[in-house]
Parts: C-alpha cells; structure tokens; sequence
C-alpha cells in the first residue's frame, strides 16, 4: 500500500501529490472540452457572383493576347497576383484557336499545348522562372504561326 499522499505511478516515481490536487487538475483539464457556440449573426451571408466570357474571334486576334496573358504570369506569381486567373484566360483562348491552328499549322500544335501545360504547371508549383520560359516560347511560336 503506497504512503498517504502518494498515488499509484507518481508513488513509484517518489514524487508527493496531495490526494486532493488530482480532482482539480481533472476538473479543470475536463474544463476546456467544452462545447464552442457560434453566434449565428456573425457568419457572412455575402455571396461572390463569377462569370464567365467564353472568348471569341480568330487565331490572328486571339494568339497576340495569349502572348499578353502570358508574358504577365511571372510578374503576377512573384507580386502575388492572381497568376491562376492569368492562365485560366490563357488556356481559355488556347482552346478557342486550337482547331483552327491545327488545320493551318499542324506543326505548332504540340508546341503550343506544351506551352499552355507549362503555364499551368508553373502556377501549381510556384514556379515564375517556368512562366517567364513558356511566355518566350509561346511568343516564337505565334510569331511562327502569324508569320
């Protein structure tokens, strides 16, 4: 049987707790388990309207603002702007012009789609130096095709 005092494995480790400081210390440990309440007149009703404009127009009018797009990712990824919304309007005009570069220039198709997949990736991991290759690249390749 352990001295007054002690308690099971504090006991064994000689150490002297009074009997009485165990139920405090549980009572106030218990004392943070309790319910959290949320005071329903404070959450934020406000809503974000997006919209979205599908591009439209011909390879000679939409490939000059790809190259705009893109040029300004790096820039926006290293100030800490909105680099994504940059590329998303990229890919967007990508995939407008797509079919007809590929009937006229075949050859550039795989260029271009490495190009708008590098943007992409450059933005998922942070990478502005990527951007900054791919807006080069990208901007040979429109010279090509607009020649």
């Amino acid at each position: 049987m352990p001295p007054a005092g002690r308690v099971g494995l504090i006991a064994a480790l000689g150490v002297a707790v009074p009997i009485v400081a165990v139920p405090i210390v549980a009572v106030l440990g218990l004392g943070a388990c309790a319910a959290t309440t949320y005071d329903s007149e404070l959450v934020a009703t406000t809503t974000i309207a997006v919209t979205t404009t599908v591009p439209t127009g011909t390879a000679v009018d939409l490939l000059p603002r790809m190259v705009v797009e893109g040029q300004s990712v790096g820039g926006l990824m290293v100030d800490g702007g909105d680099a994504r919304a940059a590329v998303e309007r990229l890919t967007a005009l990508w995939n407008v012009v797509r079919d007809e570069v590929a009937a006229s220039r075949p050859d550039l198709i795989d260029g271009f789609d490495q190009q708008v997949d590098r943007f992409q990736r450059a933005v998922q991991y942070k990478r502005a130096a990527d951007a900054d290759k791919s807006a080069r690249n990208l901007v040979v390749l429109v010279d090509a095709y607009l020649g």
